[in-house]
């Protein structure tokens, strides 16, 4: 069966603080969208790579290819107004004869530590399920608020969510026929928009989000300790 991914990248860094948008800052001395493009060819060798960039990063990310030598193949779709669209543009990057079976991750650029096993889970979970997303448990105490005040919520009940989410590609693309909306916060909220019920996985606590200066911190710490 394929396997697609595609890996939206269409931050400005503006959180980050930096003239570089955060895909490009560097960890461990390479720029972050290498780490997780390397990511999802190791969890499944020979997975057809989209990169979703805006057009006026596209020759700065070239550049940086072959600066460090970075030679994994990707097709590069062109960033869009928002996700919703930069992800469509994504779709269009597969051909319209493609094995309506395959399935289809979208991840975010900037979650270079998403593990190999998470990967592996999401693709094998989407076979058999629709719409597949990994999540992790919320560990710190969650409060509501309510006008002036605010009340405990049963943390229990929620889930962080994480990418890649995972999806049939003939089930993402008739999800992304529909017209845009701001309710449209990931890639599981316009699937749900069909009507079709999202499985939970297991993520993992490592895969981050990198959006502030802090977290590069933490990005830095995470990779000295891989192997």
């Amino acid at each position: 069966m394929n396997h697609y991914a595609i890996v939206v990248a269409g931050g400005q860094g503006l959180r980050m603080g930096a003239d570089l948008p955060k895909q490009f800052l560097p960890i461990g001395g390479r720029p972050v969208l290498m780490h997780t493009l390397e990511a999802f060819e190791r969890a499944s060798p020979g997975i057809r790579l989209i990169l979703v960039l805006p057009t006026g990063q596209q020759d700065f990310w070239k550049s940086l290819c072959q600066k460090h030598g970075f030679t994994l193949p990707h097709a590069i779709a062109d960033g869009g107004e928002t996700r919703f669209h930069s992800v469509l543009n994504g779709l269009h990057a597969i051909r319209e004869d493609a094995d309506s079976n395959a399935i289809v991750g979208v991840h975010d650029g900037v979650r270079p530590f998403v593990s190999e096993e998470v990967i592996r889970r999401c693709y094998a979970a989407a076979q058999e399920h629709e719409a597949v997303v990994p999540v992790t448990p919320v560990v710190e105490t969650l409060r509501e608020l309510t006008g002036n005040t605010s009340i405990t919520k049963d943390r229990s009940r929620y889930r962080l969510v994480q990418t890649p989410q995972t999806f049939g590609l003939s089930v993402l693309r008739r999800a992304y026929e529909q017209p845009y909306r701001e309710t449209f916060t990931d890639d599981a909220s316009v699937v749900e928009a069909l009507g079709i019920p999202v499985k939970l996985v297991e993520g993992n606590r490592e895969n981050i989000k990198i959006t502030t200066p802090f977290d590069l911190v933490i990005a830095e710490a995470l990779l000295s300790r891989k192997p």
